[in-house]
């Protein structure tokens, strides 16, 4: 490999700066217990894969799962891959029940790369700063119907409630 071959890793952004402070001030890549979360995700929604995702430079995937003879997820994935991103600059939850319904999410490599069809989130605001340092979600190979959506509204709402306790309490504790 020559040195024009190396990835060349992109300037941050102010905010991509505060919060990858933030996330490092609070520890939170070292947060227990989140597999545990994610796994609550999943079953509440009936979805093969569940996260709890800090984003920095790249999506960490702090609290993680994966049901049995799925193929297996990464703690990590690139910015530019899934849905999470997206709510970076958003208030609220972002529910796809089926990706290929909305042009902008369908053209996403996760769709290409794993087959996801279905995404629910919500971003998870620092309750000191209000910077998204993350997001909870859960991803499906399945799309489902669109009437599905205000249930998957209020399921995700309610872990990104407990989580965003989570990190209020481990600020108070910082």
């Amino acid at each position: 490999m020559t040195f024009s071959e190396l990835p060349v890793e992109p300037a941050l952004t102010r905010e991509q700066s505060a919060r990858i402070r933030r996330i490092n001030a609070l520890d939170l890549m070292q947060m227990q217990g989140l597999d545990d979360v994610a796994g609550r995700i999943a079953a509440a929604l009936g979805q093969p894969y569940a996260m709890v995702n800090v984003i920095t430079n790249v999506q960490a995937f702090v609290g993680l799962y994966s049901a049995p003879g799925m193929p297996p997820v990464g703690r990590t994935m690139r910015v530019d891959h899934g849905y999470c991103p997206a709510l970076l600059d958003r208030t609220g939850a972002l529910v796809l029940p089926d990706v290929q319904a909305w042009a902008r999410f369908s053209s996403n490599p996760v769709v290409d790369q794993v087959g996801i069809r279905t995404y629910v989130g919500a971003p998870l605001p620092d309750p000191d700063t209000g910077i998204v340092l993350g997001t909870v979600c859960a991803v499906g190979t399945q799309a489902l119907p669109l009437s599905t959506g205000q249930h998957s509204l209020a399921v995700i709402k309610t872990f990104q409630a407990e989580v965003t306790e989570l990190i209020a309490a481990r600020a108070r504790s910082y």
